[in-house]
């Protein structure tokens, strides 16, 4: 399947890909995903439909695809020597236009998995499960430096915690997630969760 799927995206340029995947976006956020379709996309590209079902094969895994293409890099990728420090600068990637955005998208989609079992099999594989393996290597690094105790029960419930402090902010203040919000939020709540001292 890895052989196949390299020797397809070898006739579209990264550029192209780019191009491909922000139209997808620019769709999901105008429609929903229910309402999206490949007809849709391939018009928005100026794509035949039947290159987008070569290339990524339905409308799940080009969504799930597009959306992990929109990540701002790796979070494992971000070491700057401390838990406080590596958390603050995820949240750091992305500033409080994009973090709206990317949370109503969000909501829009988690919606969606409910009703789209091919969408929920390919955010599991393409979004969730990476995440949280490189989620994990951020919080495994704590444990190495003695910040976090390796049988810490909040562990388990980092990125449970941090994706609550996204769905409730709409929920609950009327507000969309920001910067100083989620800042705040991950001082007064994972760390201390952790073991960890803010100050």
């Amino acid at each position: 399947m890895t052989e196949t799927t390299t020797v397809r995206r070898s006739r579209i340029t990264p550029e192209r890909e780019a191009e491909l995947y922000a139209a997808v976006l620019d769709l999901l956020r105008e429609v929903g995903y229910d309402a999206l379709t490949m007809d849709a996309v391939a018009s928005r590209t100026r794509s035949s439909k039947a290159t987008l079902y070569r290339q990524w094969g339905g409308k799940a895994e080009l969504v799930a695809k597009a959306m992990r293409f929109n990540k701002p890099g790796s979070i494992s990728d971000i070491d700057t020597g401390s838990l406080r420090g590596d958390l603050h600068a995820l949240v750091h990637r992305e500033d409080d236009c994009a973090m709206e955005q990317n949370a109503a998208l969000m909501r829009g989609l988690f919606m969606a998995v409910h009703g789209n079992p091919d969408l929920l099999q390919a955010f599991r594989e393409l979004l969730v499960d990476p995440e949280l393996a490189e989620f994990h290597k951020v919080v495994q690094r704590a444990v190495d430096r003695g910040e976090v105790r390796a049988d810490n029960p909040a562990i388990e419930y980092v990125v449970h915690m941090l994706l609550g402090a996204f769905a409730t902010r709409t929920l609950l203040d009327e507000q969309p997630p920001t910067q100083e919000f989620i800042r705040s939020y991950i001082d007064a709540v994972i760390l201390p969760a952790l073991g960890v001292r803010t100050h």
